[in-house]
């Protein structure tokens, strides 16, 4: 059996049972197009060079997603992934990252401050305030291995375990602070100013940070339309198809419209052994089998505290992780498409879940 593709979305939406391929329906938005061009034979060599053929540009098809319920765009154009790059920097990506070892996060007692509350000490980290801050709570998980990409099973339950312990911690010092955030921004671009390995937490108040709650009043919206669980139909449209993996009760997705590059959905109960060897299981993947640099990891949680607004029905954690490209390309892999329209993604999620097996 052929391998399937993005391209094939079409034909394999058409093969779903009626339920799921209504479920799809309900969800997203799916059309195709062909981008056609005439190049001047004087390009032919130009373009055989970064495109294998002259035949590939001609005609290319671009699928084009879009989420109804989160409003969530993608237009996929494999062809895109080779298009020029701009001259390579010639940086050693580990000769930078031992170059930057003795900096303060190697020494973070010494060379970074503490929260209010103080630290938490981990196994494998140690917390830190960050010193610039965009919450009244804000801080950072650095981890005691200097390379932000070795790390093991162990470690990620430490980083994630130390952050639930700083955000109990700084809710305790504000009772009003309920809405947690943890974040790993891996290499510069991603938008880590350091290289050495951390993550940021962040506990704000009075609402949750504006992706999470509009994911949440999304979900709402849904299950007001439809007396449906969005994230549970979610699941079953991506199961359909197979974009998912289960691990135990964690569901990861390879999404369909992906912010960018390869990303995935995490849905679990709760921050637990299980949701671990699932986030484990997928960051291996990303490093040893897709070999992913940069990359970025953000948890969406419920708010630690009771509060005003409805929480049924959103996952007990969600995470989503993100492809940001290679550290030594020049070219953003963020553009006006992707800030004020719709993102525009070469990676093909069925060739990402197939690096989960």
């Amino acid at each position: 059996m052929d391998p399937k593709s993005i391209v094939d979305l079409p034909r394999l939406v058409a093969g779903l049972p009626a339920p799921e391929r209504e479920l799809f329906e309900r969800i997203f938005h799916l059309s195709t197009t062909v981008g056609q061009l005439r190049p001047p034979e004087s390009m032919f060599g130009w373009i055989e060079g970064y495109f294998g053929s002259v035949e590939a540009v001609r005609r290319q098809r671009i699928v084009k997603l879009t989420n109804r319920v989160t409003l969530e765009g993608t237009l996929y154009n494999e062809l895109r992934a080779s298009r020029p790059q701009g001259p390579p920097k010639e940086d050693d990506l580990e000769q930078l990252i031992a170059e930057g070892e003795g900096g303060p996060f190697c020494r973070p007692l010494q060379g970074t401050p503490e929260d209010v509350f103080g630290r938490v000490q981990g196994q494998h980290c140690v917390t830190a305030s960050n010193i610039a801050k965009y919450d009244g709570f804000h801080g950072l998980v650095i981890f005691e291995q200097h390379h932000p990409l070795r790390f093991d099973r162990a470690a990620i339950a430490d980083y994630l375990e130390a952050g639930r312990r700083w955000a109990e911690a700084a809710h305790q010092a504000d009772p009003q602070a309920v809405y947690y955030l943890f974040m790993w921004n891996c290499l510069w671009k991603s938008g880590a100013s350091i290289l050495h390995g951390h993550a940021q937490t962040a506990l704000g108040r009075e609402m949750h940070y504006a992706r999470v709650e509009a994911l949440r009043q999304a979900a709402q919206r849904y299950r007001a339309a439809y007396g449906s669980d969005y994230f549970a139909d979610l699941l079953r449209v991506q199961r359909a198809l197979g974009l998912s993996r289960s691990y135990g009760p964690v569901e990861a997705l390879a999404y369909l419209t992906p912010i960018k590059e390869r990303e995935v959905l995490l849905l679990g109960p709760a921050v637990d052994d299980d949701f671990v060897d699932a986030l484990y299981a997928v960051l291996q993947a990303y490093v040893q089998r897709l070999g992913v640099r940069c990359f970025n990891l953000v948890l969406y949680l419920p708010p630690l505290a009771p509060v005003p607004e409805d929480w049924s029905g959103f996952p007990g954690v969600l995470a989503r992780l993100v492809d940001r490209g290679d550290p030594n390309n020049r070219t953003a892999d963020v553009g006006a498409m992707e800030l004020y329209a719709s993102s525009v993604v070469s990676g093909d999620p069925f060739r990402l879940v197939e690096a989960w097996e």
